[in-house]
């Protein structure tokens, strides 16, 4: 099964409570999308779905960049970690001169390249892993990604001395940041008990300041 088929088989178009202007491939019940993915895939290597999920932090900076078009506005924005690609989306509505979209799973970047279809938006995509790399970028985006020690200090390591802005949404996940942050935003997510500890998170925008 190729992903995009996986992908439509068993997630079907919806809205994340927090930014309903933009329709994502999302699973409408969470155990058994999960149960199927390790089943029908795991001999090939392939991640958990997490792209199939509008995650708390994706979905507050998500609204938080349509509501300040101007933050993105004739910029070049790459939303890392993308997941569902829903914040590159939301970059790409808000009129950011182009959107990278990178994710390292595959069915990921099916997903992205499926969803900005059914937005009728553009953007590019890659599967490369990007941290850690020179890049000539206007703003990066970070949705959600500072639930594992490995990944949270790699990111940092390569976000704070790089030189370009970056906005993080988070719910106040173990290894997100406790100092070089600058709060810009707060709301109430509406997420689910499958996937958190409570019905709603209450989430942050921050700008990640330097040394």
């Amino acid at each position: 099964m190729t992903p995009e088929n996986f992908i439509k088989t068993n997630a079907a178009l919806n809205h994340a409570p927090l930014v309903p202007e933009i329709t994502l491939y999302l699973a409408s019940e969470v155990v058994p999308l999960w149960r199927a993915t390790e089943d029908e895939l795991v001999e090939i290597g392939v991640p958990p779905p997490y792209w199939a999920f509008a995650w708390a932090g994706g979905q507050a900076l998500a609204r938080y960049v349509l509501d300040h078009p101007e933050i993105v506005r004739g910029k070049r924005v790459l939303d890392i970690g993308a997941g569902s690609g829903l914040v590159g989306l939301a970059a790409a509505r808000a009129g950011a001169a182009t959107v990278l979209s990178a994710d390292i799973d595959a069915f990921a970047c099916a997903a992205i390249a499926l969803n900005a279809a059914a937005n009728g938006c553009e953007l590019a995509i890659t599967k490369d892993d990007l941290i850690g790399t020179p890049l000539a970028w206007d703003l990066i985006l970070v949705g959600d990604l500072f639930y594992e020690r490995p990944l949270a200090e790699r990111l940092l390591d390569w976000l704070v001395p790089l030189g370009v802005p970056a906005l993080l949404g988070d719910p106040g996940r173990n290894y997100f940041p406790k100092t070089q942050v600058e709060k810009l935003a707060s709301y109430s997510v509406q997420t689910t008990r499958d996937l958190e500890d409570r019905e709603i998170r209450e989430t942050g925008v921050y700008l990640l300041s330097r040394p």
